[in-house]
């Protein structure tokens, strides 16, 4: 078994003649919860298109569980287990929560893409549709209207329709952002639980959910990587507060 459960080695994306991510080598140890933070522009959203091909690499390699992905398909990606959450996941609005989830967990009735399925068809699912929206905190919200939920329940709700393919590597793309306190708060407790057992690697900006959340934080800059380390370490560093804050400390919600 591979001593990380994502690498990337000397990955790199050009758009002509400006380089989005330049010779990144990242190591996102497996059931860690892993950061990736910046200033806007360094290349976050760049790098997570990468690990899902929504961009092919200019150069370097993508790896993972030890076998090299770099070529790799977007839909052979997903099968192995790599899931982005709230960039692209997307809740039916006019679909009640618990179908939301139903419809997510088709697959494993191998109907994933048969929306004209009968509803009673999808009846024998309901029991680890409620359980899922139990773990996420939904449960009593099942038969509402997706679009009647507030901002933060339906981003719950999107952890939840991910959390439905069982992701063994689950890519968060801010997933606290736009939120009220309250609301990240709840994402927060969320996000600690569903770590268990799967490796997270997390693009966010609020400075409090990265140093409560993270065992290990890359600080991104003009898409090379500038710091890596705990909060701690990288908080203190002098680069760092120099390149993300413009010499400020770094701490709440800046970015």
């Amino acid at each position: 078994m591979a001593a990380h459960a994502l690498e990337t080695r000397g990955l790199t994306k050009a758009f002509g003649g400006f380089t989005a991510v330049r010779d990144v080598d990242l190591a996102v140890r497996r059931h860690a919860i892993h950061a990736l933070i910046g200033p806007n522009g360094a290349g976050k959203t760049t790098f997570f298109n990468l690990l899902t091909k929504v961009h092919k690499p200019t150069g370097g390699r993508i790896l993972y569980e030890g076998a090299d992905i770099t070529a790799e398909s977007s839909a052979a990606i997903a099968r192995r287990g790599i899931v982005r959450s709230f960039q692209i996941s997307a809740t039916f609005p006019h679909m009640s929560v618990r179908d939301n989830v139903r419809v997510a967990l088709q697959r494993r009735l191998g109907t994933q893409y048969r929306f004209w399925q009968s509803s009673r068809s999808l009846a024998v699912l309901d029991d680890e549709a409620m359980r899922l929206l139990a773990d996420v905190g939904l449960a009593e919200a099942a038969e509402a209207q997706a679009a009647d939920l507030s901002y933060g329940r339906k981003r719950t709700l999107e952890i939840a329709t991910t959390l439905a393919l069982d992701p063994p590597l689950l890519l968060l793309d801010e997933p606290t952002q736009g939120m009220a306190i309250d609301d990240v708060d709840r994402i927060k407790r969320l996000i600690r639980r569903i770590a268990e057992g799967r490796t997270i690697l997390m693009v966010e900006h609020n400075m409090s959910v990265v140093a409560d959340l993270c065992d290990t934080i890359t600080v991104l800059q003009r898409g090379e990587i500038l710091a890596e380390g705990s909060y701690a370490e990288v908080s203190r560093d002098p680069a760092v507060r120099a390149a993300y804050l413009g010499g400020g400390h770094l701490g709440g919600t800046h970015g």
